[in-house]
């Protein structure tokens, strides 16, 4: 193995994923695969492979970087939309590949219209409206001079779409706040109307909204950490399970982590073991030294605390985890070698290790662990 790991993506887990929410959908709403964060950390480009042989056409990611990035494997009729960062550098490049793109500030809209008249190209725009997320989009008052503009130069502009951002649509406890979004984007979708600029595309779901929310299933819905077997919170998996007549998760985890034991290594009673004095042996100890550390996306945080499985046992992460090697105690195995295989996340017979595992160790989010994965680690098909 050239690589100390390397992350497995079943294609099956990833269509059925795919076919739930599409299921779950009541408008014949587009579907739009969010692939940002390096596609949750799964690989953009192994990604948008297995995506559009499960029939996805359509994928948001956040900025120029990731766009570019998805338009080496992503062809003819697919298309991509960013959600987030792009310089004026690279507005060209979006409007020469028919590449969507937010606008949500009016000089963003000004260099995007003068780069569509330099190229004689429509720019293909989504224009984002704030609706109390409090972070990007129109406000009210700048909507007039945001109209104006836009059909002053409709030659040069598709408006593909109007939209905002839901804040915490994953949540009960951000029912209120929700409503009023909604009430406040469609205020501001009939101000638009009234003024007769049209978009092709009402676009305001996330997977929680999609999930939790289904008026808010409009023109396209962008579905994101669902896709990739995950819900967006426990409280919208437990919600959704306990309505079921058959208690049985609908989403299929798509990635597995495994790497493989390094050495072997006997310690007596009593010793401290890695840096520091974390962690006392209390008994004559076998430890195997694991490949991958903090620098590979296993959190430092996991110290004394992480888990993984070994041949058939669930076994517990000791002492610091390093930049590069973890040290697991496997005094109770029976047998153990060199190059046994290690899951970090992933089922091993009847055991698993699931990202929400490491979240509720760590205090942290499946996204936050998800994105932490390096991009060299190398993905594979199964």
């Amino acid at each position: 193995m050239a690589h100390t790991s390397h992350i497995e993506l079943n294609k099956t887990a990833l269509k059925a994923n795919i076919a739930f929410v599409k299921s779950e959908l009541k408008n014949g709403s587009r579907y739009s695969m969010v692939i940002k964060g390096n596609a949750y950390g799964h690989g953009i480009e192994d990604i948008i492979t297995l995506a559009v042989k499960c029939g996805v056409d359509h994928f948001s990611v956040f900025s120029i970087e990731e766009a570019k990035r998805s338009k080496t494997v992503c062809f003819g009729s697919c298309e991509l939309m960013i959600m987030g960062f792009i310089d004026d550098e690279s507005i060209g490049w979006a409007i020469k590949n028919e590449v969507s793109f937010y606008i949500f500030s009016e000089n963003r809209l000004k260099s995007t219209i003068k780069k569509a008249k330099e190229l004689q190209q429509k720019a293909r725009i989504h224009l984002e409206v704030e609706t109390g997320m409090n972070r990007t989009g129109f406000e009210q008052k700048e909507l007039d001079a945001v109209i104006e503009l836009v059909k002053k130069e409709s030659e040069h502009l598709s408006i593909e779409g109007i939209c905002t951002h839901l804040a915490g649509a994953e949540s009960i406890t951000n029912y209120d706040r929700i409503q009023d979004q909604l009430k406040s984007y469609h205020h501001l979708l009939a101000y638009f109307s009234k003024a007769g600029v049209y978009p092709k595309y009402r676009h305001i779901a996330c997977s929680a909204a999609v999930l939790n929310y289904p008026e808010t299933q409009l023109d396209l819905v962008r579905v994101g950490i669902a896709n990739y077997g995950y819900w967006p919170s426990n409280e919208l998996r437990m919600n959704r399970l306990l309505k079921q007549e058959a208690y049985e998760d609908p989403l299929k985890a798509v990635l597995s982590w495994k790497s493989e034991v390094m050495s072997l290594k006997n310690v007596a009673e009593g010793e401290f073991i890695n840096y520091g004095k974390s962690y006392l042996t209390n008994r004559p100890t076998k430890l195997a030294s694991v490949p991958v550390g903090y620098g590979y996306g296993f959190s430092r945080d996991l110290s004394n605390l992480g888990r993984v499985l070994i041949n058939g046992h669930r076994l517990p992460v000791v002492g610091v985890v390093n930049m590069n090697m973890m040290l697991v105690d496997v005094t109770d195995l029976k047998a153990i070698k060199e190059g046994d295989e290690v899951i970090l996340i992933g089922k091993q017979g009847d055991l698993e290790i699931t990202v929400s595992s490491f979240s509720d160790m760590n205090n942290s989010l499946n996204y936050e662990l998800l994105t932490r994965l390096p991009d060299h680690i190398p993905r594979i098909t199964t």
